[in-house]
């Protein structure tokens, strides 16, 4: 069982992932004005000491603490720290985007630091951004100088301020972030003063209104937290802890994508390269922005390059990578004028022989995703060591087996030959992911266009594939594509690229599901419904005997034998008009042919 600590906007991100895992767990808030919604959570309300927090933890059989409070929540954070280190029960610290430390602001380690350099700085009008809480600790400088604070419209926060004594003529009700300038142009303080609150406390935006504004900020520093608490920075990587810390949790596990462990192992190279050190992990900044650390299996070094691995980790997708060294060897050529960042393909990682994948004919299989994150990296280590001058690198990916490893994708016909591709748009493999299957569609689609193809063949699988080669050998092997069980989404990718037209191979398995009009015919989303068929049977002539017949079926494919060969053409011949029906309204402009394809190869259209 899961306990999080809640209240924030990380709570409520926390709590988002948790109910992926269909299994109860807790929602812990101080107060009950957290408006939320959790399918699989109990909510509990009240403050917590030490003791009332062990006490719940030993009741409830609480195995993991996940703390998703404020950052300026001190107390909470030591009481999670006491009774993880009573109970034995691992924390984990889901932490906000901060923005690096800007120079220009005058950061403060604690409130009263913040007044010693208010005064030295000579402010007189301050403007507090910091909320009602920090009345009590900032106390000794509104005393003496004309302040404002701004809060919440609560009527707590406002009986809070009152006890306080803080005079109510200067109490500010919040009411969006971008009352935050108003208020400043409408009281012109001498400065303000706001916390290290992260990006969902809107700390840029409060340092954007001043700046315009020329405003001094000054800035209350987060406190530190626990040295035991395993940090997370995102929904991904609090998954990925759970998963690790509770593993029976989630039905099924995340893992990473080829491109990020690519990342992960050309950072570790560098840095390993520049400083001769081992690496063991290494972090690094998904396209969602946020900061995921991977483990790094091995560091090996030349004279004057780095390697480092990654091993990939698919969780429980069927990827044919999974296990796979991802290996990165980065060198700084000698002599070198220019600067970038030129990416070869090692052994194992494919290079393109096609158009329409957006790659160089001729380069490495390495996607623009990775290309980018591997990119931005590199850039980032360099600017940490105060690397000068043009930074010119080459960056290896190896994949040892990846040759064999690529037959068993789609590469052979995209044209990658020699190895898999370094693929990846999130960084996260999602299992049995809909939106990866979709997009090997769309690529596949995009190679077929690239190359001048007019004509897409659209089928189910290997074997009807198999049968339309034969009907169409004309055709380049790129004109045909796998819909899978997503012939919704293959028609609009169709129709999106122009295709003039479009021919679509069918078993009887799946168009008895489409002619009901469902485009995803997944079997974990619909079934075969024996009375549509009933009813398709009457419409097409059938006898009642062979109506009746229908409900004695378990599979579809029955039907080539059940429908008797006098009935079959009117039929198979209205199943696929209304597969037809459902289909051509998703490709306007172009011509749809649908054929209906026996487990022999016979083809009816």
């Amino acid at each position: 069982m899961i306990l999080i600590l809640g209240g924030t906007t990380e709570g409520r991100a926390a709590v988002r992932i948790a109910d992926e895992g269909s299994a109860p767990y807790y929602y812990s808030t101080k107060g009950t004005l957290q408006e939320i919604d959790c399918a699989h959570g109990i909510r509990l309300t009240g403050g917590m000491d030490a003791a009332k927090m062990e006490a719940c933890c030993r009741e409830k059989g609480i195995r993991l603490l996940i703390d998703a409070a404020h950052p300026f929540a001190s107390a909470l954070h030591q009481t999670v720290a006491d009774v993880s280190s009573a109970l034995q029960i691992p924390v984990i610290r889901y932490e906000r985007q901060y923005p690096p430390h800007d120079p220009e602001l005058v950061w403060c380690d604690d409130y009263t630091d913040a007044i010693r350099k208010l005064e030295e700085q000579g402010v007189r009008h301050l403007l507090a951004l910091t909320g009602v809480n920090t009345i009590a600790p900032l106390r000794p400088w509104w005393e003496k100088h004309p302040s404002w604070f701004r809060i919440l419209e609560r009527e707590e926060s406002l009986t809070f301020a009152t006890r306080q004594g803080f005079p109510a003529d200067r109490l500010l009700f919040y009411h969006d972030e971008d009352d935050a300038g108003e208020l400043m142009d409408q009281l012109k303080p001498d400065a303000i003063i706001t916390k290290e609150s992260g990006q969902s406390g809107y700390f840029n935006e409060k340092v954007a209104a001043a700046r315009k504004r020329h405003i001094p900020v000054f800035v209350v520093k987060r406190p530190p937290l626990p040295e035991t608490f395993y940090k997370v920075y995102g929904e991904d990587g609090l998954r990925k802890q759970i998963e690790r810390l509770l593993p029976d949790f989630f039905p099924l596990h995340h893992g990473y994508t080829t491109g990020a462990c690519a990342t992960a192992a050309a950072k570790a190279a560098l840095v390993a390269l520049l400083t001769r050190k081992e690496q063991t992990e290494s972090s690094i900044t998904l396209p969602s922005g946020e900061v995921i650390t991977l483990p790094v299996a091995e560091t090996t070094w030349t004279d004057k390059t780095a390697t480092c691995t990654v091993v990939k980790d698919a969780g429980d997708d069927p990827d044919v990578t999974n296990g796979s060294r991802i290996v990165a060897t980065v060198a700084i050529p000698t002599g070198s004028d220019s600067s970038g960042i030129r990416f070869i393909a090692g052994p194992g990682v494919g290079t393109v022989t096609l158009p329409g994948l957006g790659l160089e004919v001729g380069g490495p299989a390495i996607n623009a995703t990775p290309r980018k994150m591997i990119t931005n990296e590199l850039a980032a280590v360099l600017k940490r060591f105060e690397q000068k001058g043009p930074a010119a690198l080459t960056v290896t990916i190896s994949v040892p087996g990846g040759e064999e490893l690529a037959k068993r994708t789609f590469n052979p016909k995209l044209g990658i030959v020699g190895g898999i591709s370094i693929i990846g748009t999130s960084g996260i493999v999602r299992p049995f992911s809909t939106d990866a299957f979709i997009a090997s569609i769309r690529k596949e689609a995009e190679v077929a266009k690239a190359i001048g193809c007019t004509t897409l063949i659209i089928n189910s699988g290997a074997k009807s594939e198999r049968y339309l080669k034969t009907r169409f050998p004309e055709l380049s092997p790129q004109a045909f594509v796998h819909y899978g069980n997503f012939i919704g989404e293959t028609l609009k990718i169709a129709a999106t690229l122009g295709f003039s037209q479009v021919v679509m191979g069918i078993m009887l398995g799946k168009a008895v599901k489409l002619a009901e009009g469902f485009l995803d015919t997944h079997s974990k989303k619909v079934v075969m419904n024996k009375e549509f068929l009933k009813e398709l049977a009457r419409e097409a002539g059938c006898t009642e005997t062979s109506i009746h017949s229908i409900e004695t079926i378990t599979l579809a494919r029955e039907l080539w034998q059940l429908i008797p060969s006098w009935e079959q053409a009117a039929f198979f011949h209205l199943l696929l008009k209304k597969c037809n029906q459902h289909c051509a309204l998703l490709l306007p402009q172009g011509k749809l042919s649908i054929l209906l394809i026996t487990e022999e190869g016979n083809i009816w259209e």
